[in-house]
């Protein structure tokens, strides 16, 4: 069977070093290249690093090519400094990547979006995933592969500071049934299940996974 190269963004965040980390060890993959701003303080055979300026994507084009595009690529207002610049790393960098890679012929595409994304939603953040849901769909891989996940268990120098205070909260429903939905989930099992669906040949060429079909 024929080796797969997978190309990653997003690839120094929490879901994106457990996405990076499992490919490495995945044996259906040869080669991982992952594309960062600041260069990340790891090696292996199998790793290819490309720093480069998101800004300037359309400079890095002929680099975007392989089998499979995992997108984790995401930020905050707090980390962004505004609405403007957590929309340029949210949609604008994301979506731009994405159509430089089916333009280059990658076929599938895993792309980490969140629970409640909806293009008309009256709040930023669920507005702008909706957004790039809404357009990546209309990109011609073979594969495209949505994942909608609850709030994120990080690693703690990771996590964000609303995750630390809403993590127990959802725990201590969960544990007399509440919000089963929204359970916190760790990144280790949502790279794992973006991993193993993105190589099976049974998933569904199109498909938007919610929370309880992640776990």
């Amino acid at each position: 069977m024929k080796k797969l190269h997978a190309i990653v963004i997003g690839a120094t965040g929490a879901t994106g070093q457990q996405i990076v980390a499992q490919l490495l060890e995945d044996n259906a993959f040869d080669k991982i290249s992952i594309f960062v701003r600041k260069t990340p303080h790891y090696s292996h055979d199998k790793l290819m690093i490309h720093k480069i300026d998101f800004s300037r994507l359309a400079d890095y084009k002929d680099l975007i090519k392989g089998d499979v595009l995992f997108s984790a690529l995401g930020t905050t207002i707090k980390e962004a400094g505004s609405k403007k610049n957590q929309y340029l790393v949210d949609y604008t960098y994301q979506y731009e990547f994405a159509k430089m890679a089916a333009e280059n012929s990658i076929s599938r595409y895993a792309l980490v979006s969140s629970i409640g994304a909806d293009q008309k939603s009256l709040f930023f953040y669920p507005k702008i995933k909706g957004e790039l849901e809404v357009s990546v769909k209309l990109l011609k891989f073979q594969k495209i592969h949505i994942y909608q996940p609850p709030i994120l268990i990080r690693p703690t120098e990771l996590s964000r500071t609303y995750e630390k205070i809403a993590i127990p909260i959802f725990k201590s429903f969960n544990k007399i049934r509440l919000l089963k939905s929204q359970k916190p989930l760790d990144v280790s099992t949502l790279a794992k299940k973006m991993i193993s669906e993105i190589k099976s040949k049974k998933t569904e060429l199109f498909k938007t996974f919610k929370p309880e079909e992640i776990f």
